[in-house]
């Protein structure tokens, strides 16, 4: 069975291969990607052996990204499919390693446009492309990172091991998602944000498929086996198929531009792939509703099942050659020139767009930028959320429509704090900026943490028994381990929520969060996350290994109302710019100037901050009389059924004190 293995892969890979080969030789020539340059043409040999390259690229992050997820999601670690899905992301690791370092050094001969030579001269300008400059260290990043998954998938059996390999290899497609067409792009927040999902998602898809077909041709597993890693398979190819086509759309807005676009050779090859995408959508309607039924049912043979996926990785293959194609293809929008460049204002280069109007509040409503990845994990969230609650409805359990109120508008509130207005302005004034914050620290995690999340999943998702790791695996087990036991500690939770406030403004990486895409992603997510393990620490719903006594609560409560207010006195008074590269050099006209609104910024973290705070006052008050109504009731049954013998010997108790007390003053 092991010498299967590499033959189905060999197997599955030519196929992907022959498929993506042909679509990318098609789609260059159409394109005209490897058309020579004008004026310095780097030759034939760069011209083609770039997207070549770029393909294998795609091809190895696919392979380990996709197998790794399998794994994670739809195996048990004592099968020898588990083994497999690794041995296929330490392939696609090393495939991924090599591809990466040629492609970059077949970038840089694009740029210095000069023979390889032995020479120092040559090694000294290829060291300094691949350290000094954004395309080169995004490659040797890459790089390094790609080998890391490969070891690391030799090496790791256990599913935490296996869960942080694939996030070490989906945060390796970040470097590659700055560079091309979206590090050029006008909208470069959203360009970078729908290549990263684009890339990772589709990973996870074609690199499962691959991962599937492997486990079938290799190991032949029996109909109703097969026919349940399917089933977990099919949803993890839905939910991509969702990200994948959502980021296209997202892609094709931003450098078509207009319906003439289309028939540019950039626009006709999106055609073509959108006619492969939908051809990919069929297989997987085809996987729900007729073939898992009958696997399940031994009405069909995993060979049928090994066809049509022969069938459908010739077709992803035709996908992705496309896909490396349109990554060498002129847009119709064209990119900043170097004209725009040298007459841009401040705001332009900065930001990369003109600098609005002066902000009004209707600009909040009015004024929408998509961020793709927080625009996905909302829509989502709902919809699992609210599927969740439909389930327990259809099988007679309940659960409170107030908590799944409280979820949606949690959910509503992120995209208001992340698409709206607030997230636009907060770019050019801080305390726009501030007001996002206040929301996403405070009120959103407030809402998300009354919905009890947890344990709807616990009720909702059907445990696995097989030793596999499902969603209600994943959470629960994460919930419960011991990281999180330290982290959601009440006093360690608010010192994290607290003290991120000092550290996040006054260092750094408040700089790195306003100029750079991958830092405000991350402010938004720490942002989040500590608000909601403070939160979850005081007023929690779901279980928690702490349960601290009301009057503790409380003093956390008020000490972090506190804090709230001195953080944002020390802005109302300071003298000092935050980021004065930023905000300072803006070249705004509107408005109050840079430091005055940096000072309302302070009034606004210390009011509008104090009200989900005081809310949270209010629950932890309301929670401790609830808890006390409950333990006077419980007392009042027992006194009901014992007659009250807990009072008696109080009593009982009273009286031999008096007692004593009256022969000690007769004596």
């Amino acid at each position: 069975m092991k010498t299967r293995v590499p033959i189905a892969l060999a197997g599955a890979s030519a196929l992907l291969v022959l498929g993506g080969g042909l679509a990318l030789f098609v789609g260059l020539v159409v394109g005209g990607g490897a058309e020579p340059l004008i004026l310095v043409d780097p030759g034939e040999a760069v011209r083609y052996g770039l997207p070549i390259a770029k393909g294998l690229v795609n091809f190895g992050a696919a392979l380990a990204i996709g197998s790794l997820l399998v794994a994670a999601f739809a195996l048990s670690a004592t099968t020898p499919a588990f083994d497999t899905a690794l041995l296929v992301a330490a392939v696609g690791g090393a495939l991924w390693t090599v591809s990466a370092g040629v492609t970059g050094f077949v970038t840089f001969l694009a740029v210095y446009l000069e023979p390889i030579s032995p020479s120092k001269e040559f090694g000294d300008v290829l060291w300094l492309f691949m350290t000094e400059t954004d395309v080169g260290l995004a490659w040797l990043i890459t790089t390094g990172m790609a080998a890391t998954v490969s070891v690391m998938a030799l090496m790791v059996r256990s599913y935490a091991l296996v869960a942080l390999t694939g996030v070490i290899a989906v945060f390796a497609l970040w470097p590659l998602a700055e560079q091309g067409h979206a590090a050029g792009s006008a909208n470069h927040g959203l360009a970078v944000s729908s290549s990263f999902v684009h890339a990772v998602f589709a990973a996870f898809w074609i690199g499962g498929l691959v991962t599937m077909a492997v486990i079938v041709w290799a190991q032949r597993p029996a109909a109703k086996e097969f026919a349940t890693i399917l089933a977990r398979y099919s949803t993890i190819a839905l939910v991509s198929f969702i990200a994948v086509a959502a980021s296209g759309v997202a892609n094709a807005v931003l450098r078509i531009g207009s319906c003439e676009g289309l028939l540019s050779g950039y626009g006709v090859l999106v055609l073509a792939k959108v006619v492969a995408l939908t051809v990919l959508g069929l297989f997987g309607v085809s996987y729900r509703r007729s073939l898992l039924g009958k696997l399940s049912a031994s009405r069909a043979t995993t060979a049928v099942m090994a066809r049509v996926m022969g069938a459908e990785l010739a077709v992803m293959g035709v996908a992705s050659g496309l896909a490396a194609a349109l990554a060498r293809t002129q847009t119709p929008v064209p990119e900043i020139t170097t004209d725009q460049v040298t007459q841009a204002t401040p705001a332009e280069i900065l930001t990369g767009e003109a600098l609005p109007p002066e902000f009004m509040w209707g600009h909040v409503v009015t004024q929408w930028r998509v961020e793709l990845i927080w625009a996905l994990i909302v829509a989502f969230g709902i919809f699992f959320y609210v599927a969740g609650h439909i389930r327990l409805a259809r099988r007679g359990d309940h659960w409170p429509i107030a908590r799944t109120v409280s979820w949606v508008a949690g959910m509503v509130l992120l995209a208001i704090a992340t698409q709206s207005g607030l997230a636009f302005y907060g770019v050019y004034l801080f305390s726009v900026h501030m007001m996002g914050h206040m929301i996403l620290s405070m009120a959103v995690p407030l809402l998300l943490v009354l919905s009890a999340p947890v344990t709807l999943a616990s009720r909702a998702i059907v445990a696995r028994k097989d030793g596999s790791r499902g969603a209600r695996e994943w959470i629960l087990g994460l919930v419960h381990s011991r990281y999180l036991a330290v982290l959601g500690h009440p006093v360690v939770a608010a010192s994290i929520f607290a003290l991120s406030l000092i550290v996040f403004y006054y260092s750094p990486l408040f700089e790195w969060a306003v100029e750079e895409h991958v830092g405000h992603q991350w402010m938004i997510l720490h942002f989040v996350f500590s608000g909601y393990l403070f939160a979850q620490a005081l007023v929690g719903v779901d279980p928690s290994p702490h349960n601290p006594p009301y009057p503790l609560r409380l003093i956390i409560v008020f000490a972090t109302m506190a804090f709230h207010a001195f953080f944002g006195l020390s802005l109302i008074y300071g003298t000092g710019l935050l980021a004065p590269e930023w905000y300072g050099a803006m070249g705004r006209e509107w408005g109050l100037s840079p430091l005055a609104d940096q000072q309302r910024g302070g009034e606004v973290a210390w009011s509008l901050g104090e009200i989900p705070t005081l809310v949270l006052a209010i629950v932890v008050t309301y929670s401790w009389s609830k808890s006390d109504d409950r333990k006077n009731k419980r007392r009042d049954r027992q006194a009901d059924r014992d007659g009250d013998q807990e009072l008696q010997a109080y009593n009982a108790m009273l009286s031999a004190r008096h007692a004593a007390d009256a022969r000690a003053n007769r004596g």
